[in-house]
């Protein structure tokens, strides 16, 4: 079969290319999966740039997330069918034509879900929504967030809304206000106005921001954590403009404030699968209802893989890219 190869760490436009590897077959308690579309994500290029938490021996695949058809069944494997429609997130090799998978960790999509979104479905979703659980909100409280018009901003914006919790969103220029706002999603501020936090007040009011989110690093985790309430938490999602975080030390300690990290693997491993399962159902209820959406800015083949890398960071990105083997 065909799948996207990196001999080393490096630019994925340039250490990535499609080879052929044998084909792979289902162990006990596995499934064999054939591809139909695989989402690029963030911390898939960070892996293949080795700046990651995870790095794999060399030489290694890459892709973490895909939608497609069950081709084969693994000893003891029940509940599933062949040819049947799945979502699988954390299988590692997924920008590839045939991948194995644990048959727990894999979601049958349901009737109306497209294959773009369920594509989309375990990862990114599944991260907002354990996320937002994390925050540990009550309807009618109010959190701050930035990089707003990310994949995880947007989703936590929806599925607060769902929730009852309001959403204060910070964005890095004036045209993700009216991106989001073209996607239904408002009360968000670009903090490359001189008054945004003039603005910030005249949303929020007097409400306290309880809890805020940084997905970007540097000075941009300085600005969550100061607009936070006395007693506020600060949960670092990402690091997308810097590794480090710019946080003014009166903040923290005036305003006692409390800093967390947020790792999907390791909150993921911590979850009951009760939890996981009620979470998960929200996540398709809301997909299939209309009220959760995962716009696709294009999908690439994996020949492809160079120009769909350099798509990804690129400026005013409006949905995932994703691959098609």
């Amino acid at each position: 079969m065909r799948a996207l190869v990196q001999p080393r760490f490096g630019d994925p436009s340039e250490v990535l290319s499609v080879t052929e590897v044998p084909d792979p077959q289902p162990g006990p308690g596995q499934v064999l999966v054939r591809v139909l579309l695989s989402p690029i994500h963030n911390h898939d290029l960070w892996t293949v740039r080795g700046s990651y938490g995870f790095k794999p021996e060399m030489p290694a695949r890459a892709g973490t997330e895909a939608v497609g058809v069950v081709e084969a069944l693994g000893e003891g494997v029940e509940g599933l069918e062949v040819g049947q429609r799945v979502a699988t997130g954390g299988s590692f090799g997924a920008w590839a034509e045939l991948i194995v998978a644990p048959a727990a960790g894999v979601v049958p999509v349901p009737e109306g879900v497209s294959d773009e979104a369920a594509s989309q479905l375990v990862s990114m979703p599944f991260s907002a929504i354990a996320l937002l659980d994390f925050l540990e909100l009550s309807e009618g409280d109010w959190f701050v967030q930035n990089a707003a018009n990310g994949a995880v901003g947007r989703l936590l914006a929806q599925l607060a809304e769902a929730r009852g919790v309001h959403v204060l969103g910070l964005v890095r220029r004036a045209d993700g206000v009216e991106e989001l706002r073209e996607q239904g999603i408002g009360r968000v501020v670009a903090t490359d106005d001189d008054g945004w936090r003039d603005r910030v007040r005249e949303i929020v009011g007097d409400a306290p921001l309880v809890a805020g989110v940084d997905s970007v690093g540097g000075a941009a985790a300085g600005d969550v954590v100061s607009l936070l309430a006395d007693d506020g938490v600060l949960v670092v999602f990402g690091a997308m403009a810097s590794p480090t975080l710019e946080i003014g030390s009166g903040d923290v300690i005036f305003k006692q404030a409390v800093i967390k990290g947020f790792w999907g693997s390791k909150v993921f491993g911590a979850m009951s699968a009760d939890k996981r399962a009620a979470l998960m159902g929200e996540l398709v209820r809301g997909i299939a209802a209309g009220t959760l959406t995962l716009p696709v800015e294009k999908v690439y083949a994996l020949e492809d893989i160079a120009d769909a890398a350099r798509a990804n960071g690129a400026p005013g990105r409006r949905g995932k890219v994703l691959l098609r083997p």
